[in-house]
């Protein structure tokens, strides 16, 4: 036992620490290999666009300088693109970062926090490292059952995470379902809506949680630059929602946690509309390209509204997953989510999912 064991606040001591993807250079140093294809980390495959890259250069003389602690002119430009006030908005380091906040400000001791059963790891991290209770509602058809999440309110519920799509599994809930959920939550429980990959939805009947925000004061929407905008490197995400409760959540938060360089690179990034654009475009006919090789292969997988697919790859899950790595291919096993019989693959370029579909197939004829 370490001798700072029981130094550690209570909450923290069975904590285990989020599990990354595993890097490229990681890979390539143990295995010594030259081709690497990483689809485990949901990023975009093209990159960020050129218009963040030229934003970034020209900020670089000026990083002695502290970046601006509130952010004020990405505030701006966020709000007019998503057609509401500076003051509705929380700029994060990442979206993991004002996932965090919101448990903090809200949640601890005695209080209860809910999430679905295959809910993003941050969810469950968060609440614990809080000192809060969480409540994982089970999943139907590895989906959110939001009728069980409303069942599962008490007087000791403080906040309520719905991720639309969810990671890791893809699903999505319609607008109809997400208005009976909401007309059932009490007006003092949060609700926090993650949309971390809203822009890759391609139905019609999807509820855009900005449209909810004047209706129900208690709900926060999260989203984040890291997956359609390709600017998972300098870590930005952002809440909108009622000004009051960015207010306490602003007191919360650290000083200057958004970078210059994030700053300048997300509103850069909102000037290119083609390129998220063909980054959807390429993840849309990547994902027909890439389901329709999974058939073939007999590989089941989830139905999925995000840049990821999450495949059924039954018992022998494990020895699968190092064969993929053995051939240069990183996906994201999902254990820790309680799904040790599925891998979470992230769209790629054509010429990384071709490398995975020969991994797969080797890695199944075994």
């Amino acid at each position: 036992m370490s001798r700072f064991y029981d130094r550690i606040v209570s909450q923290v001591r069975t904590l285990t620490p989020y599990q990354p993807g595993k890097p490229i250079d990681e890979l390539q140093r143990e295995l010594g290999l030259a081709r690497i294809s990483k689809l485990a980390s949901n990023e975009n495959p093209l990159g960020c666009s050129p218009k963040v890259v030229a934003a970034i250069e020209q900020a670089l003389p000026n990083l002695a300088r502290y970046p601006d602690g509130n952010a004020y002119y990405f505030k701006q430009k966020l709000a007019a693109h998503l057609g509401v006030q500076p003051g509705q908005i929380l700029p994060g380091n990442g979206s993991n970062e004002v996932l965090e906040l919101v448990v903090r400000t809200f949640a601890g001791p005695g209080d209860e926090v809910i999430y679905d059963q295959y809910a993003f790891a941050v969810y469950p991290l968060s609440t614990r490292a809080a000192g809060a209770t969480g409540v994982a509602v089970p999943a139907k058809d590895y989906a959110h059952d939001l009728s069980a999440m409303a069942d599962a309110i008490t007087a000791r519920t403080k906040v309520i995470f719905l991720a639309n799509p969810n990671n890791p599994t893809g699903t999505l809930f319609d607008t109809a379902t997400f208005e009976q959920f909401m007309q059932r939550v009490p007006e003092q429980v949060i609700v926090v809506l993650d949309e971390a990959y809203y822009e890759y939805v391609q139905v019609a009947d999807y509820p855009d949680g900005l449209d909810y925000l004047s209706r129900y004061p208690n709900l926060l929407v999260s989203r984040t630059f890291s997956k359609v905008y390709g600017l998972a490197g300098v870590r930005l995400g952002y809440l909108v929602g009622d000004a009051e409760i960015i207010d306490y959540l602003n007191r919360v938060r650290e000083p200057f946690n958004v970078n210059t360089l994030a700053q300048v690179a997300g509103m850069a990034a909102l000037d290119d509309k083609d390129f998220v654009a063909e980054s959807v475009e390429l993840n849309r006919d990547n994902m027909a390209w890439f389901t329709a090789a999974l058939t073939t292969l007999k590989l089941a997988y989830i139905p999925s509204s995000g840049n990821f697919v999450t495949v059924h790859t039954g018992a022998d899950t494990a020895r699968i997953n190092q064969s993929l790595l053995q051939q240069g291919v990183i996906v994201r096993p999902l254990t820790g989510y309680g799904m040790a019989e599925w891998l979470r693959i992230s769209i790629g370029t054509r010429d990384e999912l071709e490398h995975c579909v020969d991994a797969l197939q080797e890695a199944c004829r075994v």
